[in-house]
């Protein structure tokens, strides 16, 4: 067995980011299966661990400057291909279609091994502290873009 550091926050990869969650108990319904929205679970912490490999501390950006900046999902669609089981170890991958406006268009991926279990596109809205829409900042833009050279496998 190696001794090879693995962050709790997955790793940036030349695609975006990877994260490895495990599926628990709580995470599944009666038939053992996972339960359908506790994907949306699993996706937001694969958002989330990005912006921290990236260097982003979400309460940080609320207070960047007056405004204020924080993200919100604005759309979400998601393709439900396979059930995952209890105690499987799924793979988030996050890649940065688009970021910049007052936008940003990310695609998730969720995997067991090989195996595509769910495909997401989700758009983010930047608004500032009251909700209103906010340009994305250059620098914070090139930062999701630079960590994603290539769309999920």
């Amino acid at each position: 067995m190696t001794n090879k550091a693995i962050s709790i926050c997955g790793e940036l990869v030349e695609t975006g980011h990877r994260l490895l969650q495990r599926v628990y108990y709580e995470d599944t319904d009666f038939s053992g299966l996972i339960y359908h929205a506790r994907y949306l679970h699993f996706l937001e912490r694969g958002r989330t661990d990005y912006l921290r490999c990236l260097g982003v501390e979400q309460s940080a950006l609320l207070g960047i400057d007056d405004e204020g900046l924080v993200f919100v999902v604005h759309r979400m669609e998601i393709d439900f291909k396979s059930p995952a089981r209890m105690d499987d170890v799924l793979e988030i991958l996050t890649t940065t279609v688009k970021a910049g406006g007052a936008k940003m268009v990310l695609e998730q991926e969720i995997r067991r091994g090989e195996q595509l279990l769910i495909a997401a596109k989700v758009t983010i809205a930047v608004v500032n502290r009251l909700g209103r829409p906010r340009r994305l900042p250059e620098g914070l833009a090139a930062q999701f873009l630079t960590s994603s050279t290539q769309a999920p496998r």
